[in-house]
């Protein structure tokens, strides 16, 4: 028996995380009886558990974890200031006319609030308790209805910037470079948050693109399912939309543009898009918008011009030209900050940062808790021999590195009916991913295929998260099983989107490729 311990630790962790147990403490706890148990054995040198204070201060100290709290920060605010609300109205009138119109709106706000904040609960929640009425009201299918909100409020998790891309972008590089060392090179690559970014862009469009074509065939097809809303419902003006469109793409395009154009790290961007979200909410609760607008005018040709021509004031031999430009640039960092001070009071009086905050802490808590303890459990794991059981059983599957491929990917859809992604992506996938490389598979395109599968966790009952989200949010009238029926059709657009990527991996490398 004592040769199968390992895999006797999984089963318990599976069991320990279903049972209700806080998940960090569940897997901390297993941990800690296997190790104990496995010392009391003798299969298991117990001295190995040294390097947890090193893991826990590499976690810690990473750098590209840090995005997380900021990216999650970002969100938060948008949120908690209603942008949603807008976006939404504005998306719903637009094209709430057509057959399925609602439906497209839904899905084109879910990935513009995907881009902006990344985070799936806020969007299914915002989009559960603002869309889902509305479409009700006009006739639509409660099944379909709820299979169009929950699938497009997970677009947050593929869709840049997206907390598990920056997970995903970690567990992979460590396993690149895991890779290369059994492979004898010492002169190793690195993979960053920004090339996952870049491969995360064609996909994450892809499929968008699935979900708005099978709601307009199934709209031709089963009119009956999406009619068309109130005739008499106003149409926005330009003015609308573009007050609606235009702050959150101008977000996306300052996050995303400086990661992607090398001008910043994803921490750097990602204060960028917090200072944006600020800017963007104070003028929500009424800041005077051209005071918001100039601002982030400002701030923007100032980090543009900064950058283009430094200015160092502390020299001794700068002469009158270097003094005006530094004036100049003052000017403009005094001009952003009173933007950024006004609309940091109005969220303050709102009570918008408070709860933002709160959000924050509480998520990124869960978080970097989940990580620290899936260190303690992965270390023991290897201890009872778990990674070399591992490899030997893709290394031996039938179908070789294809085969062993489609394995890992089942494996991982399953798991997601059961597991959160982040309990996948720090146990699952650092024990499978350096072997994945070691047989020839491209690590980024890798990562891509995973991180759609991992979406697809949101949407698979009974555990998955965006269907407790939209039970949480939904009316009354909305039964369990006709959420559980409406994402049936959208989880087999994930599979195609998952089949399409695996058959074209030009649409997750080629990006990357061009701009790293």
């Amino acid at each position: 028996m004592t040769e199968y311990l390992d895999l006797i630790m999984f089963a318990a962790l599976m069991v320990a995380v279903l049972s209700g147990f806080p998940v960090s403490f569940s897997i901390a706890g297993v941990a800690v009886f296997f190790a104990y148990l496995g010392w009391m054995l003798g299969v298991m040198d117990v001295s190995l558990l040294g390097a947890l204070g090193q893991r826990a201060f590499g976690l810690i100290g990473n750098t590209v974890l840090i995005a997380i709290p900021v990216f999650v920060l970002m969100g938060a605010i948008l949120e908690k200031s209603k942008i949603a609300e807008e976006l939404l109205d504005t998306m719903g009138r637009s094209f709430g006319q057509l057959r399925g119109g609602l439906g497209i709106s839904v899905v084109l706000v879910g990935a513009l609030l995907a881009a902006s904040t990344g985070i799936v609960g806020a969007t299914v929640v915002a989009m559960g308790m603002i869309a889902l009425p509305s479409m009700l009201r006009a006739g639509y299918s409660p099944s379909v209805a709820s299979g169009i909100v929950c699938t497009a409020g997970t677009l947050g998790q593929i869709i840049p910037p997206s907390t598990l891309l920056i997970i995903l972008a970690d567990v992979m590089s460590n396993a690149y470079q895991q890779a290369q060392y059994e492979q004898g090179k010492f002169s190793v690559e690195a993979l960053s948050v920004g090339q996952f970014f870049a491969a995360a862009i064609i996909p994450g469009l892809l499929l968008v693109t699935l979900y708005l074509l099978y709601i307009l065939i199934r709209g031709a097809l089963r009119p009956q399912d999406m009619p068309p809303a109130d005739i008499d419902l106003a149409k926005p003006d330009r003015h609308e939309i573009m007050a609606a469109i235009v702050p959150p793409v101008l977000l996306i395009i300052a996050v995303l543009g400086a990661i992607l154009g090398g001008i910043a790290t994803p921490t750097e961007a990602a204060s960028v898009g917090a200072i944006g979200a600020l800017l963007m909410a104070g003028r929500k609760i009424g800041i005077n918008p051209r005071l918001i607008l100039g601002g982030a005018v400002a701030l923007i040709v100032l980090g543009l011009l900064a950058g283009t021509w430094p200015v160092r004031l502390q020299r001794s031999d700068i002469g009158a030209t270097e003094w005006a430009i530094g004036g100049f640039y003052i000017l403009l960092a005094i001009v952003g900050l009173v933007a950024v001070g006004l609309a940091l009071r109005a969220a303050i009086r709102e009570r918008i940062i408070h709860d933002a905050l709160n959000s924050t802490l509480t998520m990124t808590a869960m978080i970097f808790a989940t990580i620290l303890a899936a260190g303690f459990f992965s270390l023991v794991f290897v201890g009872l021999g778990g990674e070399e059981r591992v490899a030997h059983l893709l290394e031996n599957l039938p179908g070789g590195a294809t085969g062993a491929l489609m394995f890992v990917m089942i494996f991982v859809f399953v798991l997601g009916f059961f597991l959160d992604f982040v309990e996948i992506s720090v146990i699952v996938l650092p024990l499978v991913a350096p072997t994945m490389i070691m047989m020839g598979h491209d690590p980024i395109w890798l990562g891509i295929l995973l991180a759609i599968n991992l979406q697809t966790s949101f949407l698979t009952p009974p555990f998955g998260f965006s269907l407790f989200y939209l039970r949480a949010a939904a009316p009354a009238e909305i039964r369990t099983e006709q959420i559980y029926k409406g994402v049936v059709p959208f989880i087999g657009l994930q599979a195609l989107g998952v089949l399409l990527v695996w058959a074209w991996p030009n649409l997750a490398t080629w990006l990357p490729a061009v701009l790293f």
